[in-house]
C-alpha cells in the first residue's frame, strides 16, 4: 500500500482499478500525489462511501431522494453514440429514484483557461425538449454570446447530456452536482476573495439558466456539504478537511 495517497477506510485497490478504467494515468504518473490534485480530493472523499453508501451526506437538490444506495468513483456517462470521447464523472450516487453525477473541482476554477468545444454531433442529436435549456446555453457558449471566467460550463453541459442518456437507460432521474473546494492560495499566491465570489455567482447563473430541464443541477462547497456528515462519517469528513483543506 502506498502511504499518503489514500485516507483511512478508502478502498485503495478499488480506486486504482477505477482510475485505470478512466485512463489519464493519474496515480502512476504522480499527478494523484500532487498537492493540487483534484482527483485525489474527489477519490478520497467519495471513495470512503463506496462501502458505506447509506452514510453519504445528502447532496443538495436531491435531499428528498436519500439515502444513497450506491456510490462509485470515475464513472463514464456515455453519450447515445458509440464513437468519440464520453464524459467521466468524478463520482456517481444512485438512490432509489435518482442517478446523481458529481463533478468535483479544486484549483481548476482559478487556474485553467476554460475552452468551449462541441462537435457537430451535439447539435445533430435530438436531446428532446427536456434538455432545451442546456442546448440553448451550449449554443450561447459556442457562439461567444456568453462566457464564464471560472466555470467550465461546456464540460458541465456534456456531463448533463451523458447523465440524461444514462438516466433514461436506467429509469432514474438524472441530476448533476458540482462540488467545489475554495482554496485560499496556490503556491503561496493568495486567491482573491473576489474570485471565489465570482465563481459562486457564475454557478448561480448557470443553475438559473438550466433550471427546469430534465437534468437537475445543484452545487455546494466541500465544507458546506461535509458539514452534514453524521455518525461514523464524521471522522472521515474531518480527515478530508484536515488533509485537503477544501
Amino acid at each position: 500500500m502506498t502511504l499518503g495517497l489514500f485516507l483511512p477506510g478508502v478502498p485503495e485497490d478499488h480506486i486504482r482499478a477505477r482510475m485505470c478504467l478512466a485512463g489519464g494515468n493519474e496515480i502512476d504518473s504522480g499527478k494523484f500525489a500532487h498537492p493540487e490534485s483534484s482527483a485525489a480530493l474527489a477519490a478520497n472523499t467519495f471513495g470512503w462511501f463506496i462501502e458505506r453508501p447509506a452514510l453519504l451526506p445528502p447532496l443538495p437538490g436531491i435531499e428528498g431522494a436519500w439515502p444513497a444506495m450506491r456510490v462509485e468513483v470515475e464513472y463514464c456517462a456515455r453519450f447515445p453514440w458509440s464513437g468519440g470521447r464520453h464524459p467521466w464523472l468524478d463520482a456517481i450516487v444512485v438512490t432509489e429514484t435518482h442517478l446523481a453525477g458529481v463533478e468535483s473541482k479544486r484549483f481548476e476554477p482559478f487556474r485553467d483557461r476554460k475552452l468551449v468545444s462541441f462537435s457537430p454531433a451535439f447539435r445533430e442529436y435530438d436531446w428532446g425538449s427536456g434538455m432545451d435549456r442546456y442546448s440553448t446555453l451550449r449554443d450561447m457558449l459556442a457562439n461567444g454570446d456568453l462566457a464564464y471566467r471560472h466555470l467550465d460550463a461546456a464540460q458541465l453541459i456534456k456531463h448533463a447530456y451523458g447523465l440524461t442518456t444514462e438516466g433514461r437507460r436506467q429509469g432514474l432521474k438524472p441530476h448533476l452536482v458540482y462540488v467545489f473546494a475554495e482554496p485560499e492560495a496556490r503556491e503561496s499566491q493568495i486567491i482573491p476573495h473576489d474570485d471565489h465570489l465570482r465563481h459562486r455567482a457564475e454557478l448561480r447563473d448557470f443553475a438559473e439558466r438550466v433550471d427546469g430541464d430534465e437534468v437537475g443541477f445543484s452545487f455546494t462547497s466541500y465544507c458546506d456539504w461535509l458539514s452534514g456528515a453524521d455518525g461514523a462519517a464524521l471522522e472521515h469528513a474531518a480527515a478530508v478537511l484536515g488533509a485537503y483543506r477544501p
